[in-house]
């Protein structure tokens, strides 16, 4: 066994890299210009979402996957944010919820209708707002229903509980400046960061701490990456001093070394990295770059195998990643990649080519399905849970969504909690406030209107439910 083999047995040295025919392409879009390193897009197994150009606003295309061809220049776009998108994240376990991020300070979550847009959408149904510069990062929690992280200019890492409207953790005094990239883990319990101060974070965001980090994880001046791998071991894309890019792989049990770190290239576009946690392959893509380069990471030496690399004439904007369920298995489809060109959206199809038709289970073990594991109180009072998962033996049949309906709590439950000096200063005063019978006339006022509102818009959801049988039925 002296010999070792020169090459490395992998089922996946072979992936085939495919752009697919222009007609399936989707044509005539305005991809941003903001100059932002996100990966302006986001796909699920329904709908492909795009950042687009808009005036005087920010807006982004949901289109469903099956509508390919010219898109037409007035074709509804979801419009509600004041200043441009700067990022959007399909939500896993719903796949009409999609949020975004924006320059206007706020994380807006949308409902899609379930066959995509047919007039514009200006009403989210529920705005995020506790950010004080412009939120360019959005992620879900990976395996917790509602339960969203956003990513603020001001530094600061707030998770929502989107359900109720309110922001449960503020994590906004652990980094001292901008923070490129979040990442969750794979059972959503800890997070990753990688910031301009050139640290490499992992936080545990329910006890608010930092539990490992790693100061000049790339020792260059341009931006980072890092991302959770599945084992729990952190991939880094960044820069040498001498400007030379390099991915790295870091054991937060121990980040003084790291366990691999390899040099790429000279070239300056951010590198992307997109992972899929069921063959353990990363996908690079480089803005600004026209390749996809993809390794397998394992637990031999060098651990970062470089596969191969998918070349294209064409520069990428940005990129969508398809999850695991909205691949064709018959095909034997290991990835989809949405690239977003000035004009055009252009799918790629990644494949393992193999004689036989019968359904590969070794490059599909059982993924993550679209039912959350956890609510999201379970989450906030300490649970985790990893993903639910589910067998892609017979495809993967989208069902039923249900709306996202978000219950604010009613304020005048909730008995302010007398914690801070000020509240404990004017506790009593408030409390007398309350007892004078003219502002409990008042408070018995608001209350009744109140009612009334709810118990109107009860009423109209009823109708409007009962008007969109009667059109179904018209329709059938």
């Amino acid at each position: 066994d002296t010999m070792r083999r020169v090459v490395r047995q992998s089922k996946f040295r072979h992936v085939f890299g495919q752009a697919v025919k222009n007609d399936q392409c989707y044509d005539d879009i305005r991809v941003s210009r903001v100059t932002w390193d996100s990966s302006f897009c986001a796909v699920n197994p329904r709908f492909v979402a795009i950042i687009v150009d808009a005036s005087g606003g920010g807006a982004f295309l949901v289109l469903p996957l099956h509508k390919t061809g010219r898109i037409d220049k007035s074709y509804p776009t979801v419009c509600g944010h004041t200043g441009p998108v700067l990022d959007i994240d399909w939500c896993p376990h719903n796949d009409q919820v999609i949020a975004s991020g924006s320059e206007d300070c706020t994380v807006m979550v949308w409902q899609i209708p379930e066959n995509g847009l047919t007039l514009s959408l200006t009403e989210p149904v529920v705005v995020l707002e506790g950010h004080s510069k412009r939120v360019g990062i959005v992620a879900w929690h990976p395996t917790a229903r509602n339960v969203l992280l956003s990513a603020g200019c001001d530094n600061a890492i707030i998770i929502w509980n989107v359900g109720t409207g309110e922001a449960l953790i503020n994590l906004d005094d652990m980094h001292v400046d901008m923070i490129y990239n979040v990442s969750w883990n794979r059972n959503g319990s800890l997070i990753c960061t990688a910031s301009k101060d050139k640290k490499v974070r992992v936080i545990d965001p329910r006890k608010q701490e930092i539990v490992a980090e790693k100061d000049k994880a790339h020792e260059g001046a341009r931006p980072m990456r890092a991302i959770f791998l599945a084992d729990g071991n952190i991939f880094t894309t960044g820069f040498s001093r001498m400007s030379e890019r390099q991915l790295a792989l870091w054991n937060p049990k121990n980040m003084e070394e790291p366990i691999a770190l390899h040099e790429m290239d000279t070239s300056n576009g951010v590198l992307l990295p997109f992972y899929d946690p069921d063959t353990n392959i990363i996908y690079l893509c480089g803005k600004g770059d026209s390749s996809i380069r993809y390794f397998e990471i394992t637990d031999e030496s060098p651990y970062v195998h470089y596969l191969n690399t998918f070349s294209s004439k064409e520069p990428q904007r940005g990129m969508g990643f398809m999850p695991k369920r909205g691949l064709d298995v018959n095909k034997c489809e290991i990835a989809r990649f949405f690239k977003l060109h000035e004009r055009k959206c252009e799918p790629i199809i990644m494949t393992v080519p193999r004689k036989s038709d019968l359904f590969q289970d070794d490059l599909y073990p059982d993924t993550a399905g679209p039912e959350a594991a956890l609510e999201a109180e379970e989450w906030f009072e300490g649970k985790n849970a990893d993903p639910l998962l589910i067998s892609l033996k017979h495809g993967y049949i989208p069902g039923k969504n249900r709306d996202l309906k978000v219950v604010k709590k009613n304020i005048l439950d909730n008995k302010p909690a007398a914690n801070k000096k000020s509240d404990l200063i004017n506790a009593p005063k408030k409390a007398a406030d309350a007892s004078n019978p003219q502002n409990e006339a008042k408070l018995d006022e608001i209350l009744k209107e109140l009612k009334c509102i709810k118990d109107t818009i009860s009423s109209q959801d009823e109708r409007i439910s009962k008007l969109e049988q009667q059109m179904a039925k018209i329709a059938d």
